[in-house]
């Protein structure tokens, strides 16, 4: 039987109590007037999203999502779209990944971070077939040095000046790290036609130069943040990112250096496919490429780049992994655990 109508007194009477148990949930919980509005007769309930990407990215990628997510979020396609963000040392989060974590999407510092995930079956062996080989931004390895380079950090040799300690992290664990490496390695090597003065440098440096070796990019900066070290090699983007952040470092990239490129996939077996799929065609948006170019990253996007060509000078010989012969052929001779050249080095520094 229905309920008989209360009296116009009595109904005002329960709107103003409602009223109070809102205001006073709100005190409870902390809400301010932005996140709590009361209308008469009627409550504002936040629509709930229709579909939640999971994304798995390397730890220095956060400010670049920071930057799209929301312009995304604001499209048609992303309309309704939220985002659950996982960010680590690109390695792990590429094991994560390949051991089941539930993914819709990953973006990773190397390619052959990605390439396991394909031989994992996950993603589709074309993931790269794009006109920008599933990289929509990038970056260079930079210098980072303290405020007025107490140093003189300039190049490459001057890693390897008496009681300069670098900090650069672990490249088994992380993907910035191959970066870093195959920057000197490129420059001393000459592009890998001297592989011998090459391996040379880095030996050097990393027996005689690096003390510490952190598990991911960020947690590098945060080390060198906390007075480890007079360097840090890391990635253009990331030096940016402290910078503006107020903290007492500049960066000084060397005339000869190497081109990062960070890739981005979507699982084939996602059960949000044309979703995540639009989010990563969103990356390649002319919109999407002048956020990630404020963001300190380089965009892809010709036109973009040339747009933003002062904030991102190019050096003077800029390496690329196809220099070296592709990351198949550079894994294999350089990074191969136990039998990699690099990796010989890090097991005897370690032993």
């Amino acid at each position: 039987m229905p309920r008989p109508r209360p009296t116009a007194p009595r109904s005002r009477i329960l709107r103003g109590l409602a009223a109070l148990a809102v205001l006073a949930l709100a005190g409870c919980t902390g809400a301010g007037p932005s996140d709590v509005v009361v209308q008469p007769g009627a409550a504002r309930v936040a629509a709930a999203p229709t579909t939640t990407l999971n994304l798995f990215a390397h730890a220095v990628a956060k400010p670049a999502h920071d930057a799209v997510v929301p312009a995304f979020q604001r499209t048609p396609a992303g309309t309704g779209v939220a985002f659950q963000q996982s960010y680590g040392a690109s390695g792990d989060q590429s094991r994560k990944v390949a051991a089941g974590a539930e993914a819709d999407l990953v973006q990773l510092s190397t390619e052959p971070d990605l390439t396991r995930l394909v031989d994992a079956g996950l993603i589709d062996p074309t993931w790269n077939a794009g006109e920008h080989g599933g990289v929509p931004f990038g970056s260079v390895v930079t210098l980072v040095v303290r405020t007025g380079n107490p140093k003189g950090i300039a190049d490459w040799d001057d890693l390897l000046q008496p009681e300069v300690e670098v900090v650069t992290p672990n490249p088994f664990s992380s993907g910035s790290a191959r970066w870093n490496l195959l920057a000197p390695f490129a420059a001393e090597s000459h592009g890998g036609a001297d592989p011998a003065a090459g391996l040379a440098y880095v030996e050097k440096l990393v027996s005689e130069h690096v003390r510490i070796q952190p598990k991911s990019s960020r947690e590098a900066t945060e080390a060198f943040l906390q007075g480890r070290g007079d360097v840090l090699l890391s990635y253009e983007n990331e030096a940016l990112f402290i910078e503006q952040n107020g903290d007492p470092v500049e960066h000084v990239t060397p005339p000869q250096t190497f081109r990062i490129d960070n890739p981005v996939a979507v699982l084939k077996g996602s059960e949000n496919l044309p979703v995540a799929e639009a989010f990563a065609d969103y990356l390649y948006t002319p919109e999407a490429q002048r956020l990630l170019a404020r963001a300190g990253f380089r965009p892809v996007d010709e036109q973009v780049a040339a747009e933003f060509a002062k904030a991102f000078p190019r050096p003077e010989k800029l390496w690329t992994i196809a220099d070296l012969g592709g990351w198949t052929a550079v894994d294999a001779a350089l990074f191969e655990p136990r039998t990699g050249a690099i990796a010989t080095i890090y097991d005897a520094v370690t032993q």
